[in-house]
């Protein structure tokens, strides 16, 4: 099983379910070393996804009610070795990172800190959750996400910025889904 990249290369790899296995294990350490402050905590991003290709980088969402405990987590996370990415920062949005190797740039996960059932925390669900109720839609992100590789083997900026349009354009659609979902009394799994 393969967890871990180095930053700038992007290579994809089949669904491995021990990526669920280790990010369930991650949301239990994080509980653990946040208590109270975390709302919640999901697996995101495409190593959630079932059907599809992925970089063995895991994803986790972490929900909180107010940025007012910032500085706390700030301290908590630097504490326990996960590092800040601020360049990535927005009002109610903080991405760490987790390094398997940092001298040699070896990354194993990206934490993205958000407001519970906000804007972000509800976009980034809703998108697992349709891609993974929807496998024509997967698959396509599959597809663009391989040629996208195959064209910026060792530039992950341009390979994300690249995905973007497609995931915006997927995260209406799945915001329209669970909104359906929800108003018709159904859940997603």
């Amino acid at each position: 099983m393969k967890l871990g990249q180095k930053n700038n290369v992007v290579e994809l790899y089949d669904h491995q379910i021990e990526w669920e296995k280790l990010a369930e294990e991650k949301m239990e350490y994080f509980k653990n070393i946040f208590g109270e402050i975390i709302i919640d905590i999901q697996h995101i991003g495409s190593t959630s996804i079932k059907y599809i290709k992925a970089k063995p980088i895991i994803d986790l969402v972490i929900g909180i009610n107010n940025f007012n405990d910032l500085d706390n987590i700030m301290n908590i996370m630097e504490n326990n070795g996960i590092k800040h990415s601020p360049k990535n920062d927005l009002p109610e949005f903080r991405m760490f990172v987790i390094w398997k190797d940092i001298e040699n740039e070896i990354l194993t996960h990206i934490i993205h800190l958000v407001k519970y059932n906000g804007e972000e925390w509800n976009n980034k669900i809703n998108f697992r959750d349709y891609m993974n109720n929807n496998i024509e839609e997967a698959k396509e992100y599959e597809k663009l996400k391989i040629k996208l590789m195959e064209e910026n083997k060792i530039n992950h900026k341009n390979y994300h910025k690249n995905k973007e349009p497609f995931i915006k354009e997927k995260i209406i659609k799945a915001n329209e889904w669970k909104n359906n979902l929800v108003k018709n009394g159904k859940t997603c799994t």
